[in-house]
């Protein structure tokens, strides 16, 4: 038998998926409206057992907890009876809602890679235009005094460069390779 989830009449639906808290509110009112009924009957008989005491009437105070008991018994019935029947629906979500994190974080790890790429592009073309005026000047210096001295100078600044050419992009590269 397939390990793969029952298709769903929500599947294509995205509003479902993709909710703010009043969407929610009013989409879980519609799944389990009962509920809100429940609470609203133990409201009432509450207020009624209020208004009873009030009045003194013992009678019907007793009558309206006995209310207020069956009241909240009705909507425990239908929390249990909902979460049953809803169990799946909610399954589904927890794993849309992790697919979407996935993908979420995996757009963030792609931005942050853009954004690295560019820093180094911004990298690599100032340490070039810095490499171009180091060499221009060491031209105009050599040319100037005939000084051997900064030719050894360049020659190591032309090492130092060449290790590390490879810019932020390949250090981090190189770091999550590891």
């Amino acid at each position: 038998m397939s390990s793969a989830p029952l298709p769903s009449s929500f599947d294509d639906n995205y509003d479902f998926y993709e909710e703010n808290r009043w969407q929610k509110f009013t989409r879980r009112l519609k799944e389990e409206p009962l509920i809100p009924l429940g609470c609203a009957l133990t409201c009432w008989a509450l207020l009624g057992a209020t208004k009873s005491i009030r009045r003194g009437d013992h009678a019907t105070t007793n009558r309206m907890f006995r209310a207020r008991i069956y009241a909240q018994g009705f909507t425990l019935l239908c929390l249990v009876a909902g979460s049953y029947y809803y169990a799946e629906d909610r399954d589904k979500r927890k794993v849309f809602e992790g697919v979407k994190a996935d993908q979420k974080a995996k757009e963030k790890n792609e931005k942050w890679i853009r954004e690295l790429e560019a820093r180094d592009r911004e990298d690599r073309a100032e340490r070039e235009s810095r490499i171009r005026r180091l060499e221009g000047r060491m031209r105009s210096a050599d040319e100037g005094n005939g000084d051997t001295s900064l030719g050894s100078v360049r020659s190591v600044l032309e090492r130092s460069e060449v290790r590390r050419r490879g810019g932020v992009l390949a250090a981090v590269m190189e770091l999550v390779r590891r």
